[in-house]
């Protein structure tokens, strides 16, 4: 039986279309990114064991229905609402998006309303034409969701920076903004 909590793998195919995608956003928005470093997302020193990861996962419940989730990731107002921070997003595939006053900033690729988020995301300190894929799977669980979430492709030396980020600038807030 299919434990609810695991994650579907994407099939081949699906993940290298995705890659390409990205390629191809990179290239797009390789001319329209700053290279700026922001102290505030200033790119932090790595622990060891986590120099070489390249990838993070988590799976995490949220007291929000999915579509609630949904709309707060890609809706300016309640991005800029749970967050503190400016955000200028175009909530359609392909649409482009700077979170945290420009600090984060990429494209949404894959939409599905309250199932999946897929957006190719980067910081911008990193150096122009670095892109990751970020995931959002959200499985309803009566009237909440649980998120089943991935960052994969960001450079080595990235996982702790990225992991202290997404809990301190996403999750938490989240939950807060949930309640």
């Amino acid at each position: 039986m299919n434990d609810p909590r695991s994650a579907p793998m994407p099939s081949r195919r699906r993940s290298m279309a995705m890659i390409a995608a990205a390629g191809a956003l990179a290239a797009t928005l390789r001319s329209q990114t700053p290279s700026v470093q922001t102290p505030s997302m200033a790119e932090k020193p790595s622990n060891p064991a986590h120099q070489a990861l390249t990838a993070l996962h988590y799976e995490i419940d949220f007291k929000a229905s999915p579509q609630r989730f949904y709309d707060a990731i890609l809706d300016q107002k309640q991005f800029a609402a749970f967050t503190g921070m400016p955000a200028t997003i175009d909530p359609t595939a392909g649409g482009a998006f700077s979170q945290f006053g420009g600090m984060i900033v990429g494209r949404n690729l894959e939409l599905v309303p309250a199932q999946r988020i897929v957006q190719g995301w980067r910081p911008s300190h990193w150096d122009a034409g670095v892109y990751s894929i970020v995931h959002f799977e959200l499985k309803p669980r009566g009237t909440d969701t649980t998120l089943v979430f991935d960052h994969i492709g960001f450079p080595a030396g990235e996982y702790d920076h990225l992991d202290g980020g997404w809990q301190g600038h996403y999750w938490e807030p989240l939950k807060k903004y949930f309640a």
